[in-house]
C-alpha cells in the first residue's frame, strides 16, 4: 500500500492559534518512519497552502475565515481526489477539523467517478453538526459535518460545485460527550448514528465499535476515517483545541485502531485537532502517531 500524507495547516477554523502546526508535530512525532516500520511506502506531498489570522479577514462573524477556509477546501479536495486517482491511500494530517471538509469532497469526488458510495466514520469529541445559523461561536470546525451532508454555506456544502452525495445513514460518530442544542437536533433528524460515551462505557468499545463497523459499511464500498484527537481524554492527550474530559482511554483508543485494521475497510484517514502550543512534550502527536499505526495492523505479537 502506498500512502500519501498530505498537511493542511488550519487553524482559521478553531479561532485558537497553534494547531496550525499540527502536520508538523505529527511528523517531527515520527508518523513516516512509523508507517515504513510497517513496510508501507509513504510519500509525503507537503502541506496545503492556506493563509494565516493576520493575512485575511474574519469577515462573518457566524462563519469566520469562510473565504479562505473554502479556498483551502478547494485544494484539499483537489489534492485527495488526485491521490484517490492514483490508487494512493490519503493520509490527511490537520490542522482543525474544518479540513475534513475538503477531505471528504475529495474522497466523495473519486467515489462518484467509480459510480461508488461512501461511508464516513467520525471519531470525536464534539458533533460538528452546527451552521453558522446554530453555532455559538462562529468557528467552523464545528461545521465540517453538517457541511458534508450539504446543510451550509455553499463555500462548505459544495466545495466542487456540487455536495458530497454522502447519505447520513452511511454516518457513523463514536466518542461524543460534548453537543450543541442545535447539533443534538440535526442529528435526530437526519439520522446520523452517533455512539456516545454513555454507550460506550455501558457497552465497552469492542461492541460498540463491532456495530459501528457494521452500520459505516452498510451499503457502502469505502469508508473514510476522520479522528480527532479530543476524542481521547485530555489526560492522555492534552495536546488539542477543544478538549472534554471522560473521553476514550489509551488502550480504547488503540483497540479502537486495531478492529478498523482487523476490517481492512479503511480507504482513507485523517487526524485533527494536534496543538503542540496546549502539548506536553509532543505527547499527543506522539500518541496520534502510535494510532495510526495500528489502524495500519501494527501487532504486539
Amino acid at each position: 500500500m502506498k500512502i500519501h500524507l498530505l498537511g493542511a495547516p488550519m487553524d482559521l477554523g478553531s479561532g485558537r492559534r497553534g494547531v496550525d502546526m499540527g502536520p508538523s508535530a505529527i511528523r517531527i512525532a515520527g508518523i513516516e518512519e512509523a508507517l515504513r516500520d510497517l513496510g508501507l511506502e509513504v510519500i509525503d506531498e507537503g502541506d496545503v497552502s492556506i493563509r494565516n489570522m493576520e493575512e485575511v479577514s474574519p469577515g462573518d462573524s457566524q462563519a469566520r475565515y469562510l473565504d479562505e477556509i473554502g479556498r483551502a477546501s478547494r485544494e484539499i479536495s483537489d489534492r485527495v481526489e488526485s491521490i484517490m486517482a492514483g490508487e494512493g491511500f490519503p493520509l490527511v494530517l490537520g490542522g482543525d477539523h474544518s479540513i475534513a471538509i475538503g477531505t471528504l469532497a475529495g474522497v466523495a469526488a473519486h467515489c462518484r467517478s467509480e459510480g461508488k458510495r461512501l461511508g464516513v466514520l467520525w471519531i470525536d469529541a464534539h458533533g460538528d453538526m452546527n451552521t453558522p445559523a446554530t453555532s455559538p461561536s462562529g468557528n467552523i470546525h464545528g461545521m465540517p459535518l453538517a457541511s458534508v451532508l450539504g446543510d451550509g454555506p455553499d463555500e462548505l456544502a459544495r466545495v466542487n460545485g456540487m455536495e458530497t452525495g454522502v447519505a447520513p445513514e452511511n454516518v457513523v460518530l463514536i466518542g461524543i460527550r460534548s453537543l450543541d442544542d442545535g447539533e443534538k437536533e440535526r442529528l435526530r433528524s437526519t439520522g446520523v448514528h452517533v455512539h456516545t460515551m454513555k454507550e460506550i462505557d455501558r457497552n465497552n468499545i469492542h461492541s460498540v465499535m463491532e456495530h459501528a463497523l457494521e452500520q459505516v459499511t452498510e451499503s457502502t464500498d469505502y469508508v473514510h476515517v476522520s479522528f480527532d484527537l479530543d476524542a481521547i481524554d485530555p489526560l492522555i492527550a492534552p495536546g488539542v483545541g477543544t478538549p472534554v474530559r471522560g473521553g476514550l482511554g489509551y488502550r480504547e483508543a488503540h483497540f479502537l485502531m486495531e478492529l478498523l485494521a482487523d476490517s481492512g475497510v479503511m480507504t482513507s484517514l485523517e487526524l485533527v485537532e494536534v496543538n503542540p502550543i496546549l502539548d506536553d512534550r509532543n505527547r499527543s502527536a506522539a500518541l496520534a502517531v502510535e494510532l495510526v499505526q495500528s489502524a495500519f495492523g501494527k501487532r504486539i505479537l
